[in-house]
C-alpha cells in the first residue's frame, strides 16, 4: 500500500499534518523521531563487551565454589 504512494500524494499528507498541528510542532515530531532511530541504530549496532558465561562454557567467576 505504502509503496503506491507518489511524491504528490505524500505532499498532501504533510501539509495536512502540519494544518492539524502546527509548523513547529511537526518539527519537533520529526525531531524526536529521528532522535529516536538513532539511539536504535546505536543500540542496535553495539557490541557486547560481556560475554555470558554460558555461552563461554565455563563457569562465571563470581558464583561461590563448592567444598
Amino acid at each position: 500500500m505504502l509503496g503506491s504512494l507518489g511524491w504528490q500524494e505524500l505532499l498532501i499528507i504533510l501539509v495536512i499534518i502540519a494544518l492539524l498541528f502546527g509548523a513547529s510542532r511537526v518539527g519537533d515530531m520529526g525531531k524526536a523521531l529521528g532522535r529516536g532511530v538513532k539511539e536504535f541504530r546505536a543500540e542496535a549496532t553495539a557490541k557486547d563487551d560481556k560475554k555470558p558465561a554460558d555461552a563461554a562454557g565455563t563457569p562465571p567467576t563470581d558464583a561461590p565454589k563448592s567444598s
